[in-house]
């Protein structure tokens, strides 16, 4: 359909398009007064118009969008392609995979059972940080990977093999949200329909949240449940309110000292104190013109913090400069600025501010150094405020360890390592981890780190006995343009060695501790630190033993590894001593913005993401080793404890039967505030002593084998049990208790979440949940819903 005659072509080069014209409809609707996203949705709905999912009013309600008006009309959106990562991927390809099965018991061909749209998927999610501290760590922990996961990698070919426009990004390649900023959008989609080359903005959901960071250049897009993915790529759209639109206005430039951290993390404070949930937040002003694409990636990465669907930034003359340093052709390159141009969705100097709902505004020269934590990526704290905010949270944990009286000197343990002791104390810094797409994919904060470890080395700095120190590169490019600076030998000489290509300790593949550290911790229940350059710091969520986490930029993480403690001013104490005893500040090690900026034009080039990428989905030796089946149907294996068929469709027909009203339900769980999706569903390690554990050790699995919950999403057997099993959890119902328990009112005991709630089933007994404001916040995970 085309009821508002929008169809036209566009001619680049030697090849013409077909696309949707919004400027056709500038005779009777002033378009340039829209968002630049809401120009995303706008096309999106007249290409998809087809008088039920898509009709006119629909198409209207947006040309008449009331900024100052929070919209009730629902519109459907169709994206142009869907992203996974391994964790939330593998059930999706479950789910597939057991569809296979059922439209072949229902007398169906299974092999109409295909994604319709591209739909790619990056492995980025199981490597754990095991080793770490030498040059071998990344080859080690490679082995570790594969080992562990040999049962999903084999799944994952044989999806690769069988399903159409379904492709994989093997392991040691990079993060998917890095991935798909470097090397899979296409910022302007071309693809052939009915017989016509067609243009259109590329769109995408993903089944991560931070797959908002692509955002970065202009492709609109957000994270997504598995099933609202599975949906997308069988065709079907997702509902939505037409989205109120805050516009954040920058001005100036970053004063020297200040990173795109420090700028993201003063943002996601502003925007949470302002409330954007559910809403977009579209950037503008004269400060885009200053601010590199990298860091816009790194503002539009972290949106799920500051609770935005989206941060978009639209497409600039720099987008065209960076899609070409990311060795996008040249013929890609002209269709996005002729497109963008064509519909006005080029963003340039003289262009027109849109309307929005409401304008926040920051001058960049005001952004100082900062870290968030410890427990919420909102909570940002100045540099030199970490001290007494360390302290301030200590406090309560001091007093509550003292109630307890279980060590003999709370506070104070002792590492043993050899023949040597060094005391711990509370605040030691236990990880410093450089890790997550967030930072590793910004040149500016990573060759800083570079020149930071450059600098302490030559002071005679190094990094504190008990720190776990990590670098894990969100894509091969990074590791590369490190290389090409002669920086990477500088941070391997303070601890920080590549332990390879993925999330990490982000998402709480930190590995586990050095037993000394281990012990030391135990010994006096020491308040453990980690400081690292993530988007997440949850409780429970970095490492089990470590009870506050502060975000920070690479090169501050760099700077804590050294110090060891956060119980330290950085901005005034010295961080060490040189040869010559004397003090050594942070500022002495400092990179000045120009160094910084010499140093990336001199060491990153288009054929550096050319070589990364060459025969990105073919994968290295191990991947290709991997064995897996053949055949449109998948050979379940009954004694596989990472992948097994789901029973979603057993007794299913082709009638669907009424839902049933809830009656006589009894309360599973009463929770507070801010309870995330890690908390409803972890996705890192758990222990032999859960009910996940149990079901594992009775089936032979020993617990250095036991992966993660994220890792072991394609068996609902272990979902079940880990649901609700955050090790920080606090629920009402089971007062004095920390972790996955309830009150089971069949017995009046305390058990676990898992075990109350089979025996409430087995009665017949409705179960409901209630919780406080924030509930659901955090990673796009169905296991959570």
């Amino acid at each position: 359909m085309d009821s508002f005659g929008t169809r036209a072509t566009l001619k680049v080069g030697e090849q013409t398009y077909h696309y949707r014209s919004l400027k056709a409809l500038e005779s009777k609707y002033n378009v340039a007064r829209l968002p630049y996203s809401l120009r995303v949705l706008l096309e999106n709905l007249l290409r998809f118009e087809d008088g039920e999912n898509v009709t006119a009013a629909d198409i209207e309600a947006v040309l008449k969008w009331d900024p100052k008006v929070k919209s009730t009309h629902e519109i459907a959106f169709m994206p142009a392609r869907v992203v996974l990562q391994d964790f939330t991927g593998v059930p999706c390809v479950v789910d597939l995979a057991a569809m296979r099965d059922a439209m072949k018991q229902l007398g169906g061909d299974p092999q109409k059972i295909n994604p319709l749209i591209p739909a790619e998927l990056v492995i980025d999610h199981s490597v754990q940080v095991d080793a770490f501290g030498s040059a071998d760590a990344v080859d080690l922990n490679a082995v570790i990977e594969f080992n562990r996961n040999k049962e999903r990698y084999s799944f994952l070919r044989w999806g690769q093999k069988s399903f159409d426009n379904f492709k994989v990004v093997p392991p040691r390649t990079g993060i998917v949200h890095q991935v798909n900023l470097e090397f899979l959008a296409r910022v302007v989609f071309s693809r052939e329909v009915n017989g016509e080359m067609q243009a259109y903005p590329d769109t995408v959901f993903g089944t991560d949240s931070h797959t908002t960071m692509v955002n970065g250049i202009g492709v609109l897009g957000w994270g997504v449940g598995g099933i609202e993915a599975e949906a997308a790529m069988l065709g079907q759209p997702s509902t939505m309110l037409i989205p109120e639109v805050v516009g954040f206005k920058l001005v100036g430039r970053l004063p020297e000292g200040a990173t795109a951290t420090d700028l993201v993390l003063t943002v996601t404070q502003m925007l949470r104190k302002h409330g954007v949930v559910e809403k977009f937040v579209e950037f503008f002003g004269e400060g885009l013109r200053g601010l590199p694409v990298a860091d816009r990636a790194t503002i539009a990465n972290m949106a799920p913090e500051y609770g935005a669907t989206c941060g978009f930034f639209p497409v600039d003359a720099d987008t065209l400069r960076y899609l070409a340093l990311s060795n996008r052709s040249a013929e890609q390159v002209a269709l996005v600025e002729a497109y963008c141009r064509a519909q006005g969705m080029f963003d340039e100097s003289s262009s027109a501010t849109p309307e929005y709902s409401a304008v926040l505004e920051l001058d960049l020269a005001t952004v100082k150094p900062s870290l968030a934590g410890p427990k919420r990526p909102q909570d940002r704290v100045l540099l030199e405020d970490v001290q007494a905010d360390y302290r301030k949270n200590l406090a309560p944990m001091a007093e509550a360890r003292a109630v307890k009286g279980k060590v003999a000197k709370p506070g104070h343990g002792t590492l043993k390592k050899g023949d040597t002791s060094v005391d711990m104390v509370d605040g030691s810094v236990v990880i410093a981890a450089i890790t997550s797409c967030t930072n590793t994919s910004n040149p500016a904060v990573m060759l800083g780190a570079g020149l930071v470890a450059r600098n302490a080395a030559m002071r005679g700095l190094k990094v504190q006995p008990w720190v776990k120190t990590s670098l894990a590169p969100g894509s091969l490019v990074v590791t590369d343009y490190l290389k090409r600076a002669g920086l990477l030998d500088d941070l391997e000489a303070l601890g920080f060695h590549v332990v390879g290509y993925g999330c990490t300790t982000c998402i709480g593949n930190s590995g586990p501790l050095p037993e000394e550290t281990s012990a030391a911790i135990a010994e006096g229940d020491l308040v453990a630190v980690s400081v690292l350059s993530g988007n997440r710091n949850f409780e429970g969520r970095v490492h089990a033993e470590v009870k506050m986490n502060y975000l920070a930029s690479p090169m501050l993480v760099v700077a804590y590894a050294i110090a060891g403690t956060v119980d330290i001013d950085l901005s005034n104490d010295p961080l060490g001593t040189d040869a010559d005893g004397k003090p050594v500040y942070l500022r002495d090690i400092w990179p000045s913005n120009h160094e910084i900026a010499e140093t990336i034009a001199g060491s990153i080039s288009a054929e550096q993401f050319a070589e990364s990428y060459e025969g990105v989905f073919r994968g290295d030796e191990r991947w290709q080793s991997v064995q897996s089946p053949d055949g449109d149907l998948y050979r379940w294996e009954a004694d596989s404890t990472y992948i097994q068929n789901p029973p979603y469709f057993v007794g299913m027909g082709l009638a669907t039967q009424p839902v049933s009203d809830v009656k006589g339900a009894r309360a599973l769980a009463v929770l507070g505030d801010s309870i995330t999706t890690d908390h409803i569903s972890p996705a890192g390690s758990f222990k032999a002593a859960t009910p996940a554990g149990h079901y594992l050790v009775e089936r032979g699995v020993a617990q250095p084998d036991f992966n993660s919950y994220g890792s072991r999403r394609g068996n609902h057997e272990i979902m079940m049990r880990g649901t609700f099993a955050n090790i920080r959890l606090r629920n009402q119902l089971a007062p004095g208790t920390e972790g996955g328990f309830t009150t089971d009112f069949t017995t009046g005991e305390v058990s676990t979440i898992y075990d109350a709630s089979m025996r409430y089933q087995a009665a017949g007994t409705p179960l409901v949940v209630l919780a406080g404001k924030e509930y659901g916040t955090g990673s796009s995970r169905d296991w959570a819903a």
